[in-house]
């Protein structure tokens, strides 16, 4: 053994307690949000451009190595609210059309590569082929991407790809840690909730001017409403909509398992700001998501469900008769009775119409980075949106590549539904629920990527995780 692994052996052996490491962990993370908040207030704002992403490494890092329960925590916070520090920074010191500050949750993520790497060589054995047939389906694109697409763009989609891959995981080949994450994602997600929805509420409400300042620069009053109060598309601290449904649909479906009393608080903003949203998508993958939840638990657990949903909606059903609330929300519910007539339905139905045939004619796929373009007129690089996941794998990854990555997939779902654990354990039900709902809106978005992609892969990973545990007594 070499000095290099001395050290490094001795700087995960230490000698300190669980208490005292798990402090060390909160002082890594308030030492982060003490020098986000200095910088910001201090007169160097657009420094936090570089500062922000490369402290939130380092703390990842440190937290890794030393407290890996605080590191997941640590993980989904900085998706949850890096997207707002950019807002903030870009309507202080002015708009940066690159978004680089949000780099810092993928290079967070980013930090589990070195569990896959070291788990590889023996990931099927110990039940990770799911992951494995993904990683070798994106890497594929990667390899592809390299040869049709600029490296930028590459590596971006790279990014974008991998993230939930890994991170999924690492939270999988952990499962003898699984009641201490299972733990710390419920108690994530509930303040997640509680805090997202609360801000999700004033958004609306107020239109704050970081907001406003990112809505009108974006450009994207298609799909997030008009800078005004109550005209907006609730986002909250997310950079989109469709995001922010994703979170919220995982959120509110774990809700239901926990218990506490900032549950209901939770719920009544939660839910408030859900409908704000006027996700229709997240709407429907909340519903089948409480379906799967109750046919898969004992019928105490059914019923102690049944409570609670009905507790919720007497707490949310007065607060979306409030006007202009009511009026937005039934607006939305309303285009149900007609969706052959709403334009999104048509935008979408277009899309497939279109591009269905020149997708699964696409043998090769052209590669990670094929949905970047650079504008002409600016010099900025631009992504294209395709409003489904299922087009968005044959066109990036091709036949050989989609594959692999949607055989991994689909194993995985079909692996887990198998599970009974969930009729003792509702967290596994709700996480097997979460994973399979948020998969069955691949048709309709590309929901694999960024923190959707997070809330797909690692809410399945869970789930196998939580019976590993319980088959290895």
């Amino acid at each position: 053994m070499n000095s290099k692994q001395i050290l490094f052996n001795s700087f995960l052996q230490d000698n300190y307690s669980p208490e005292e490491r798990s402090l060390q962990g909160w002082m890594a993370i308030a030492g982060f949000i003490l020098l986000t908040v200095v910088c910001y207030f201090g007169g160097v704002t657009a420094a936090l451009r570089l500062i922000y992403p490369a402290t939130a490494l380092v703390v990842a890092l440190f937290l890794y190595l030393r407290h890996p329960i605080l590191y997941i925590g640590f993980t989904w916070w900085i998706w949850f609210l890096t997207p707002l520090a950019t807002r903030l920074v870009d309507y202080r010191v002015g708009w940066d059309a690159s978004r680089q500050m949000l780099i810092a949750p993928y290079l967070v993520v980013f930090i589990t590569i070195a569990t896959f790497l070291r788990h590889f060589p023996r990931a099927s054995r110990q039940g990770g082929l799911p992951f494995v047939l993904a990683f070798i389906g994106v890497f594929y694109g990667f390899l592809i991407g390299l040869i049709y697409n600029p490296p930028i763009p590459v590596a971006r989609g790279l990014m974008d790809w991998l993230s939930p891959v890994i991170f999924a995981f690492h939270l999988f080949i952990n499962w003898r840690d699984y009641p201490s994450y299972r733990q710390n994602i419920q108690r994530t997600f509930l303040w997640c909730v509680l805090i997202l929805g609360t801000y999700g509420v004033y958004q609306f409400v107020v239109a704050p001017e970081w907001d406003r300042y990112w809505l009108i620069q974006s450009k994207l009053f298609m799909s997030s409403g008009n800078p005004v109060p109550f005209g907006m598309r609730v986002w909250s601290t997310l950079h989109s909509v469709g995001p922010f449904g994703s979170v919220m649909q995982a959120g509110l479906l774990l809700l239901l398992t926990g218990s506490g009393s900032l549950i209901f608080p939770a719920s009544a903003v939660g839910y408030l700001s859900f409908l704000l949203t006027q996700a229709r998508t997240n709407w429907g993958g909340w519903l089948f998501g409480i379906i799967m939840i109750m046919g898969s638990v004992k019928a105490k657990i059914q019923m102690r469900l049944i409570t609670i949903i009905v507790v919720m909606a007497i707490c949310v059903v007065p607060l979306t008769t409030i006007e202009p609330i009511a009026g937005v929300v039934a607006a939305r519910f309303e285009t149900f009775s007609n969706i052959q007539e709403d334009g999104s339905f048509k935008d979408r139905s277009g899309t497939y119409d279109r591009n269905l045939g020149l997708a699964l004619s696409n043998g090769l796929g052209n590669g990670l980075g094929n949905i970047w373009k650079v504008n002409e007129k600016t010099g900025q690089i631009e992504v294209v949106v395709i409003d489904s996941g299922i087009l968005d794998m044959f066109f990036t990854l091709g036949w050989f590549g989609g594959i692999f990555y949607m055989g991994g997939l689909i194993f995985l779902i079909i692996t887990i539904s198998s599970y009974g654990e969930g009729r003792f354990d509702s967290f596994v039900s709700a996480a097997r629920a979460i994973g399979i709902s948020s998969a069955s809106q691949l048709v309709i978005g590309s929901g694999m990527l960024s923190v959707s992609g997070m809330i797909l892969w690692g809410f399945l990973a869970m789930a196998m995780a939580g019976h590993k545990y319980y088959s290895n007594p």
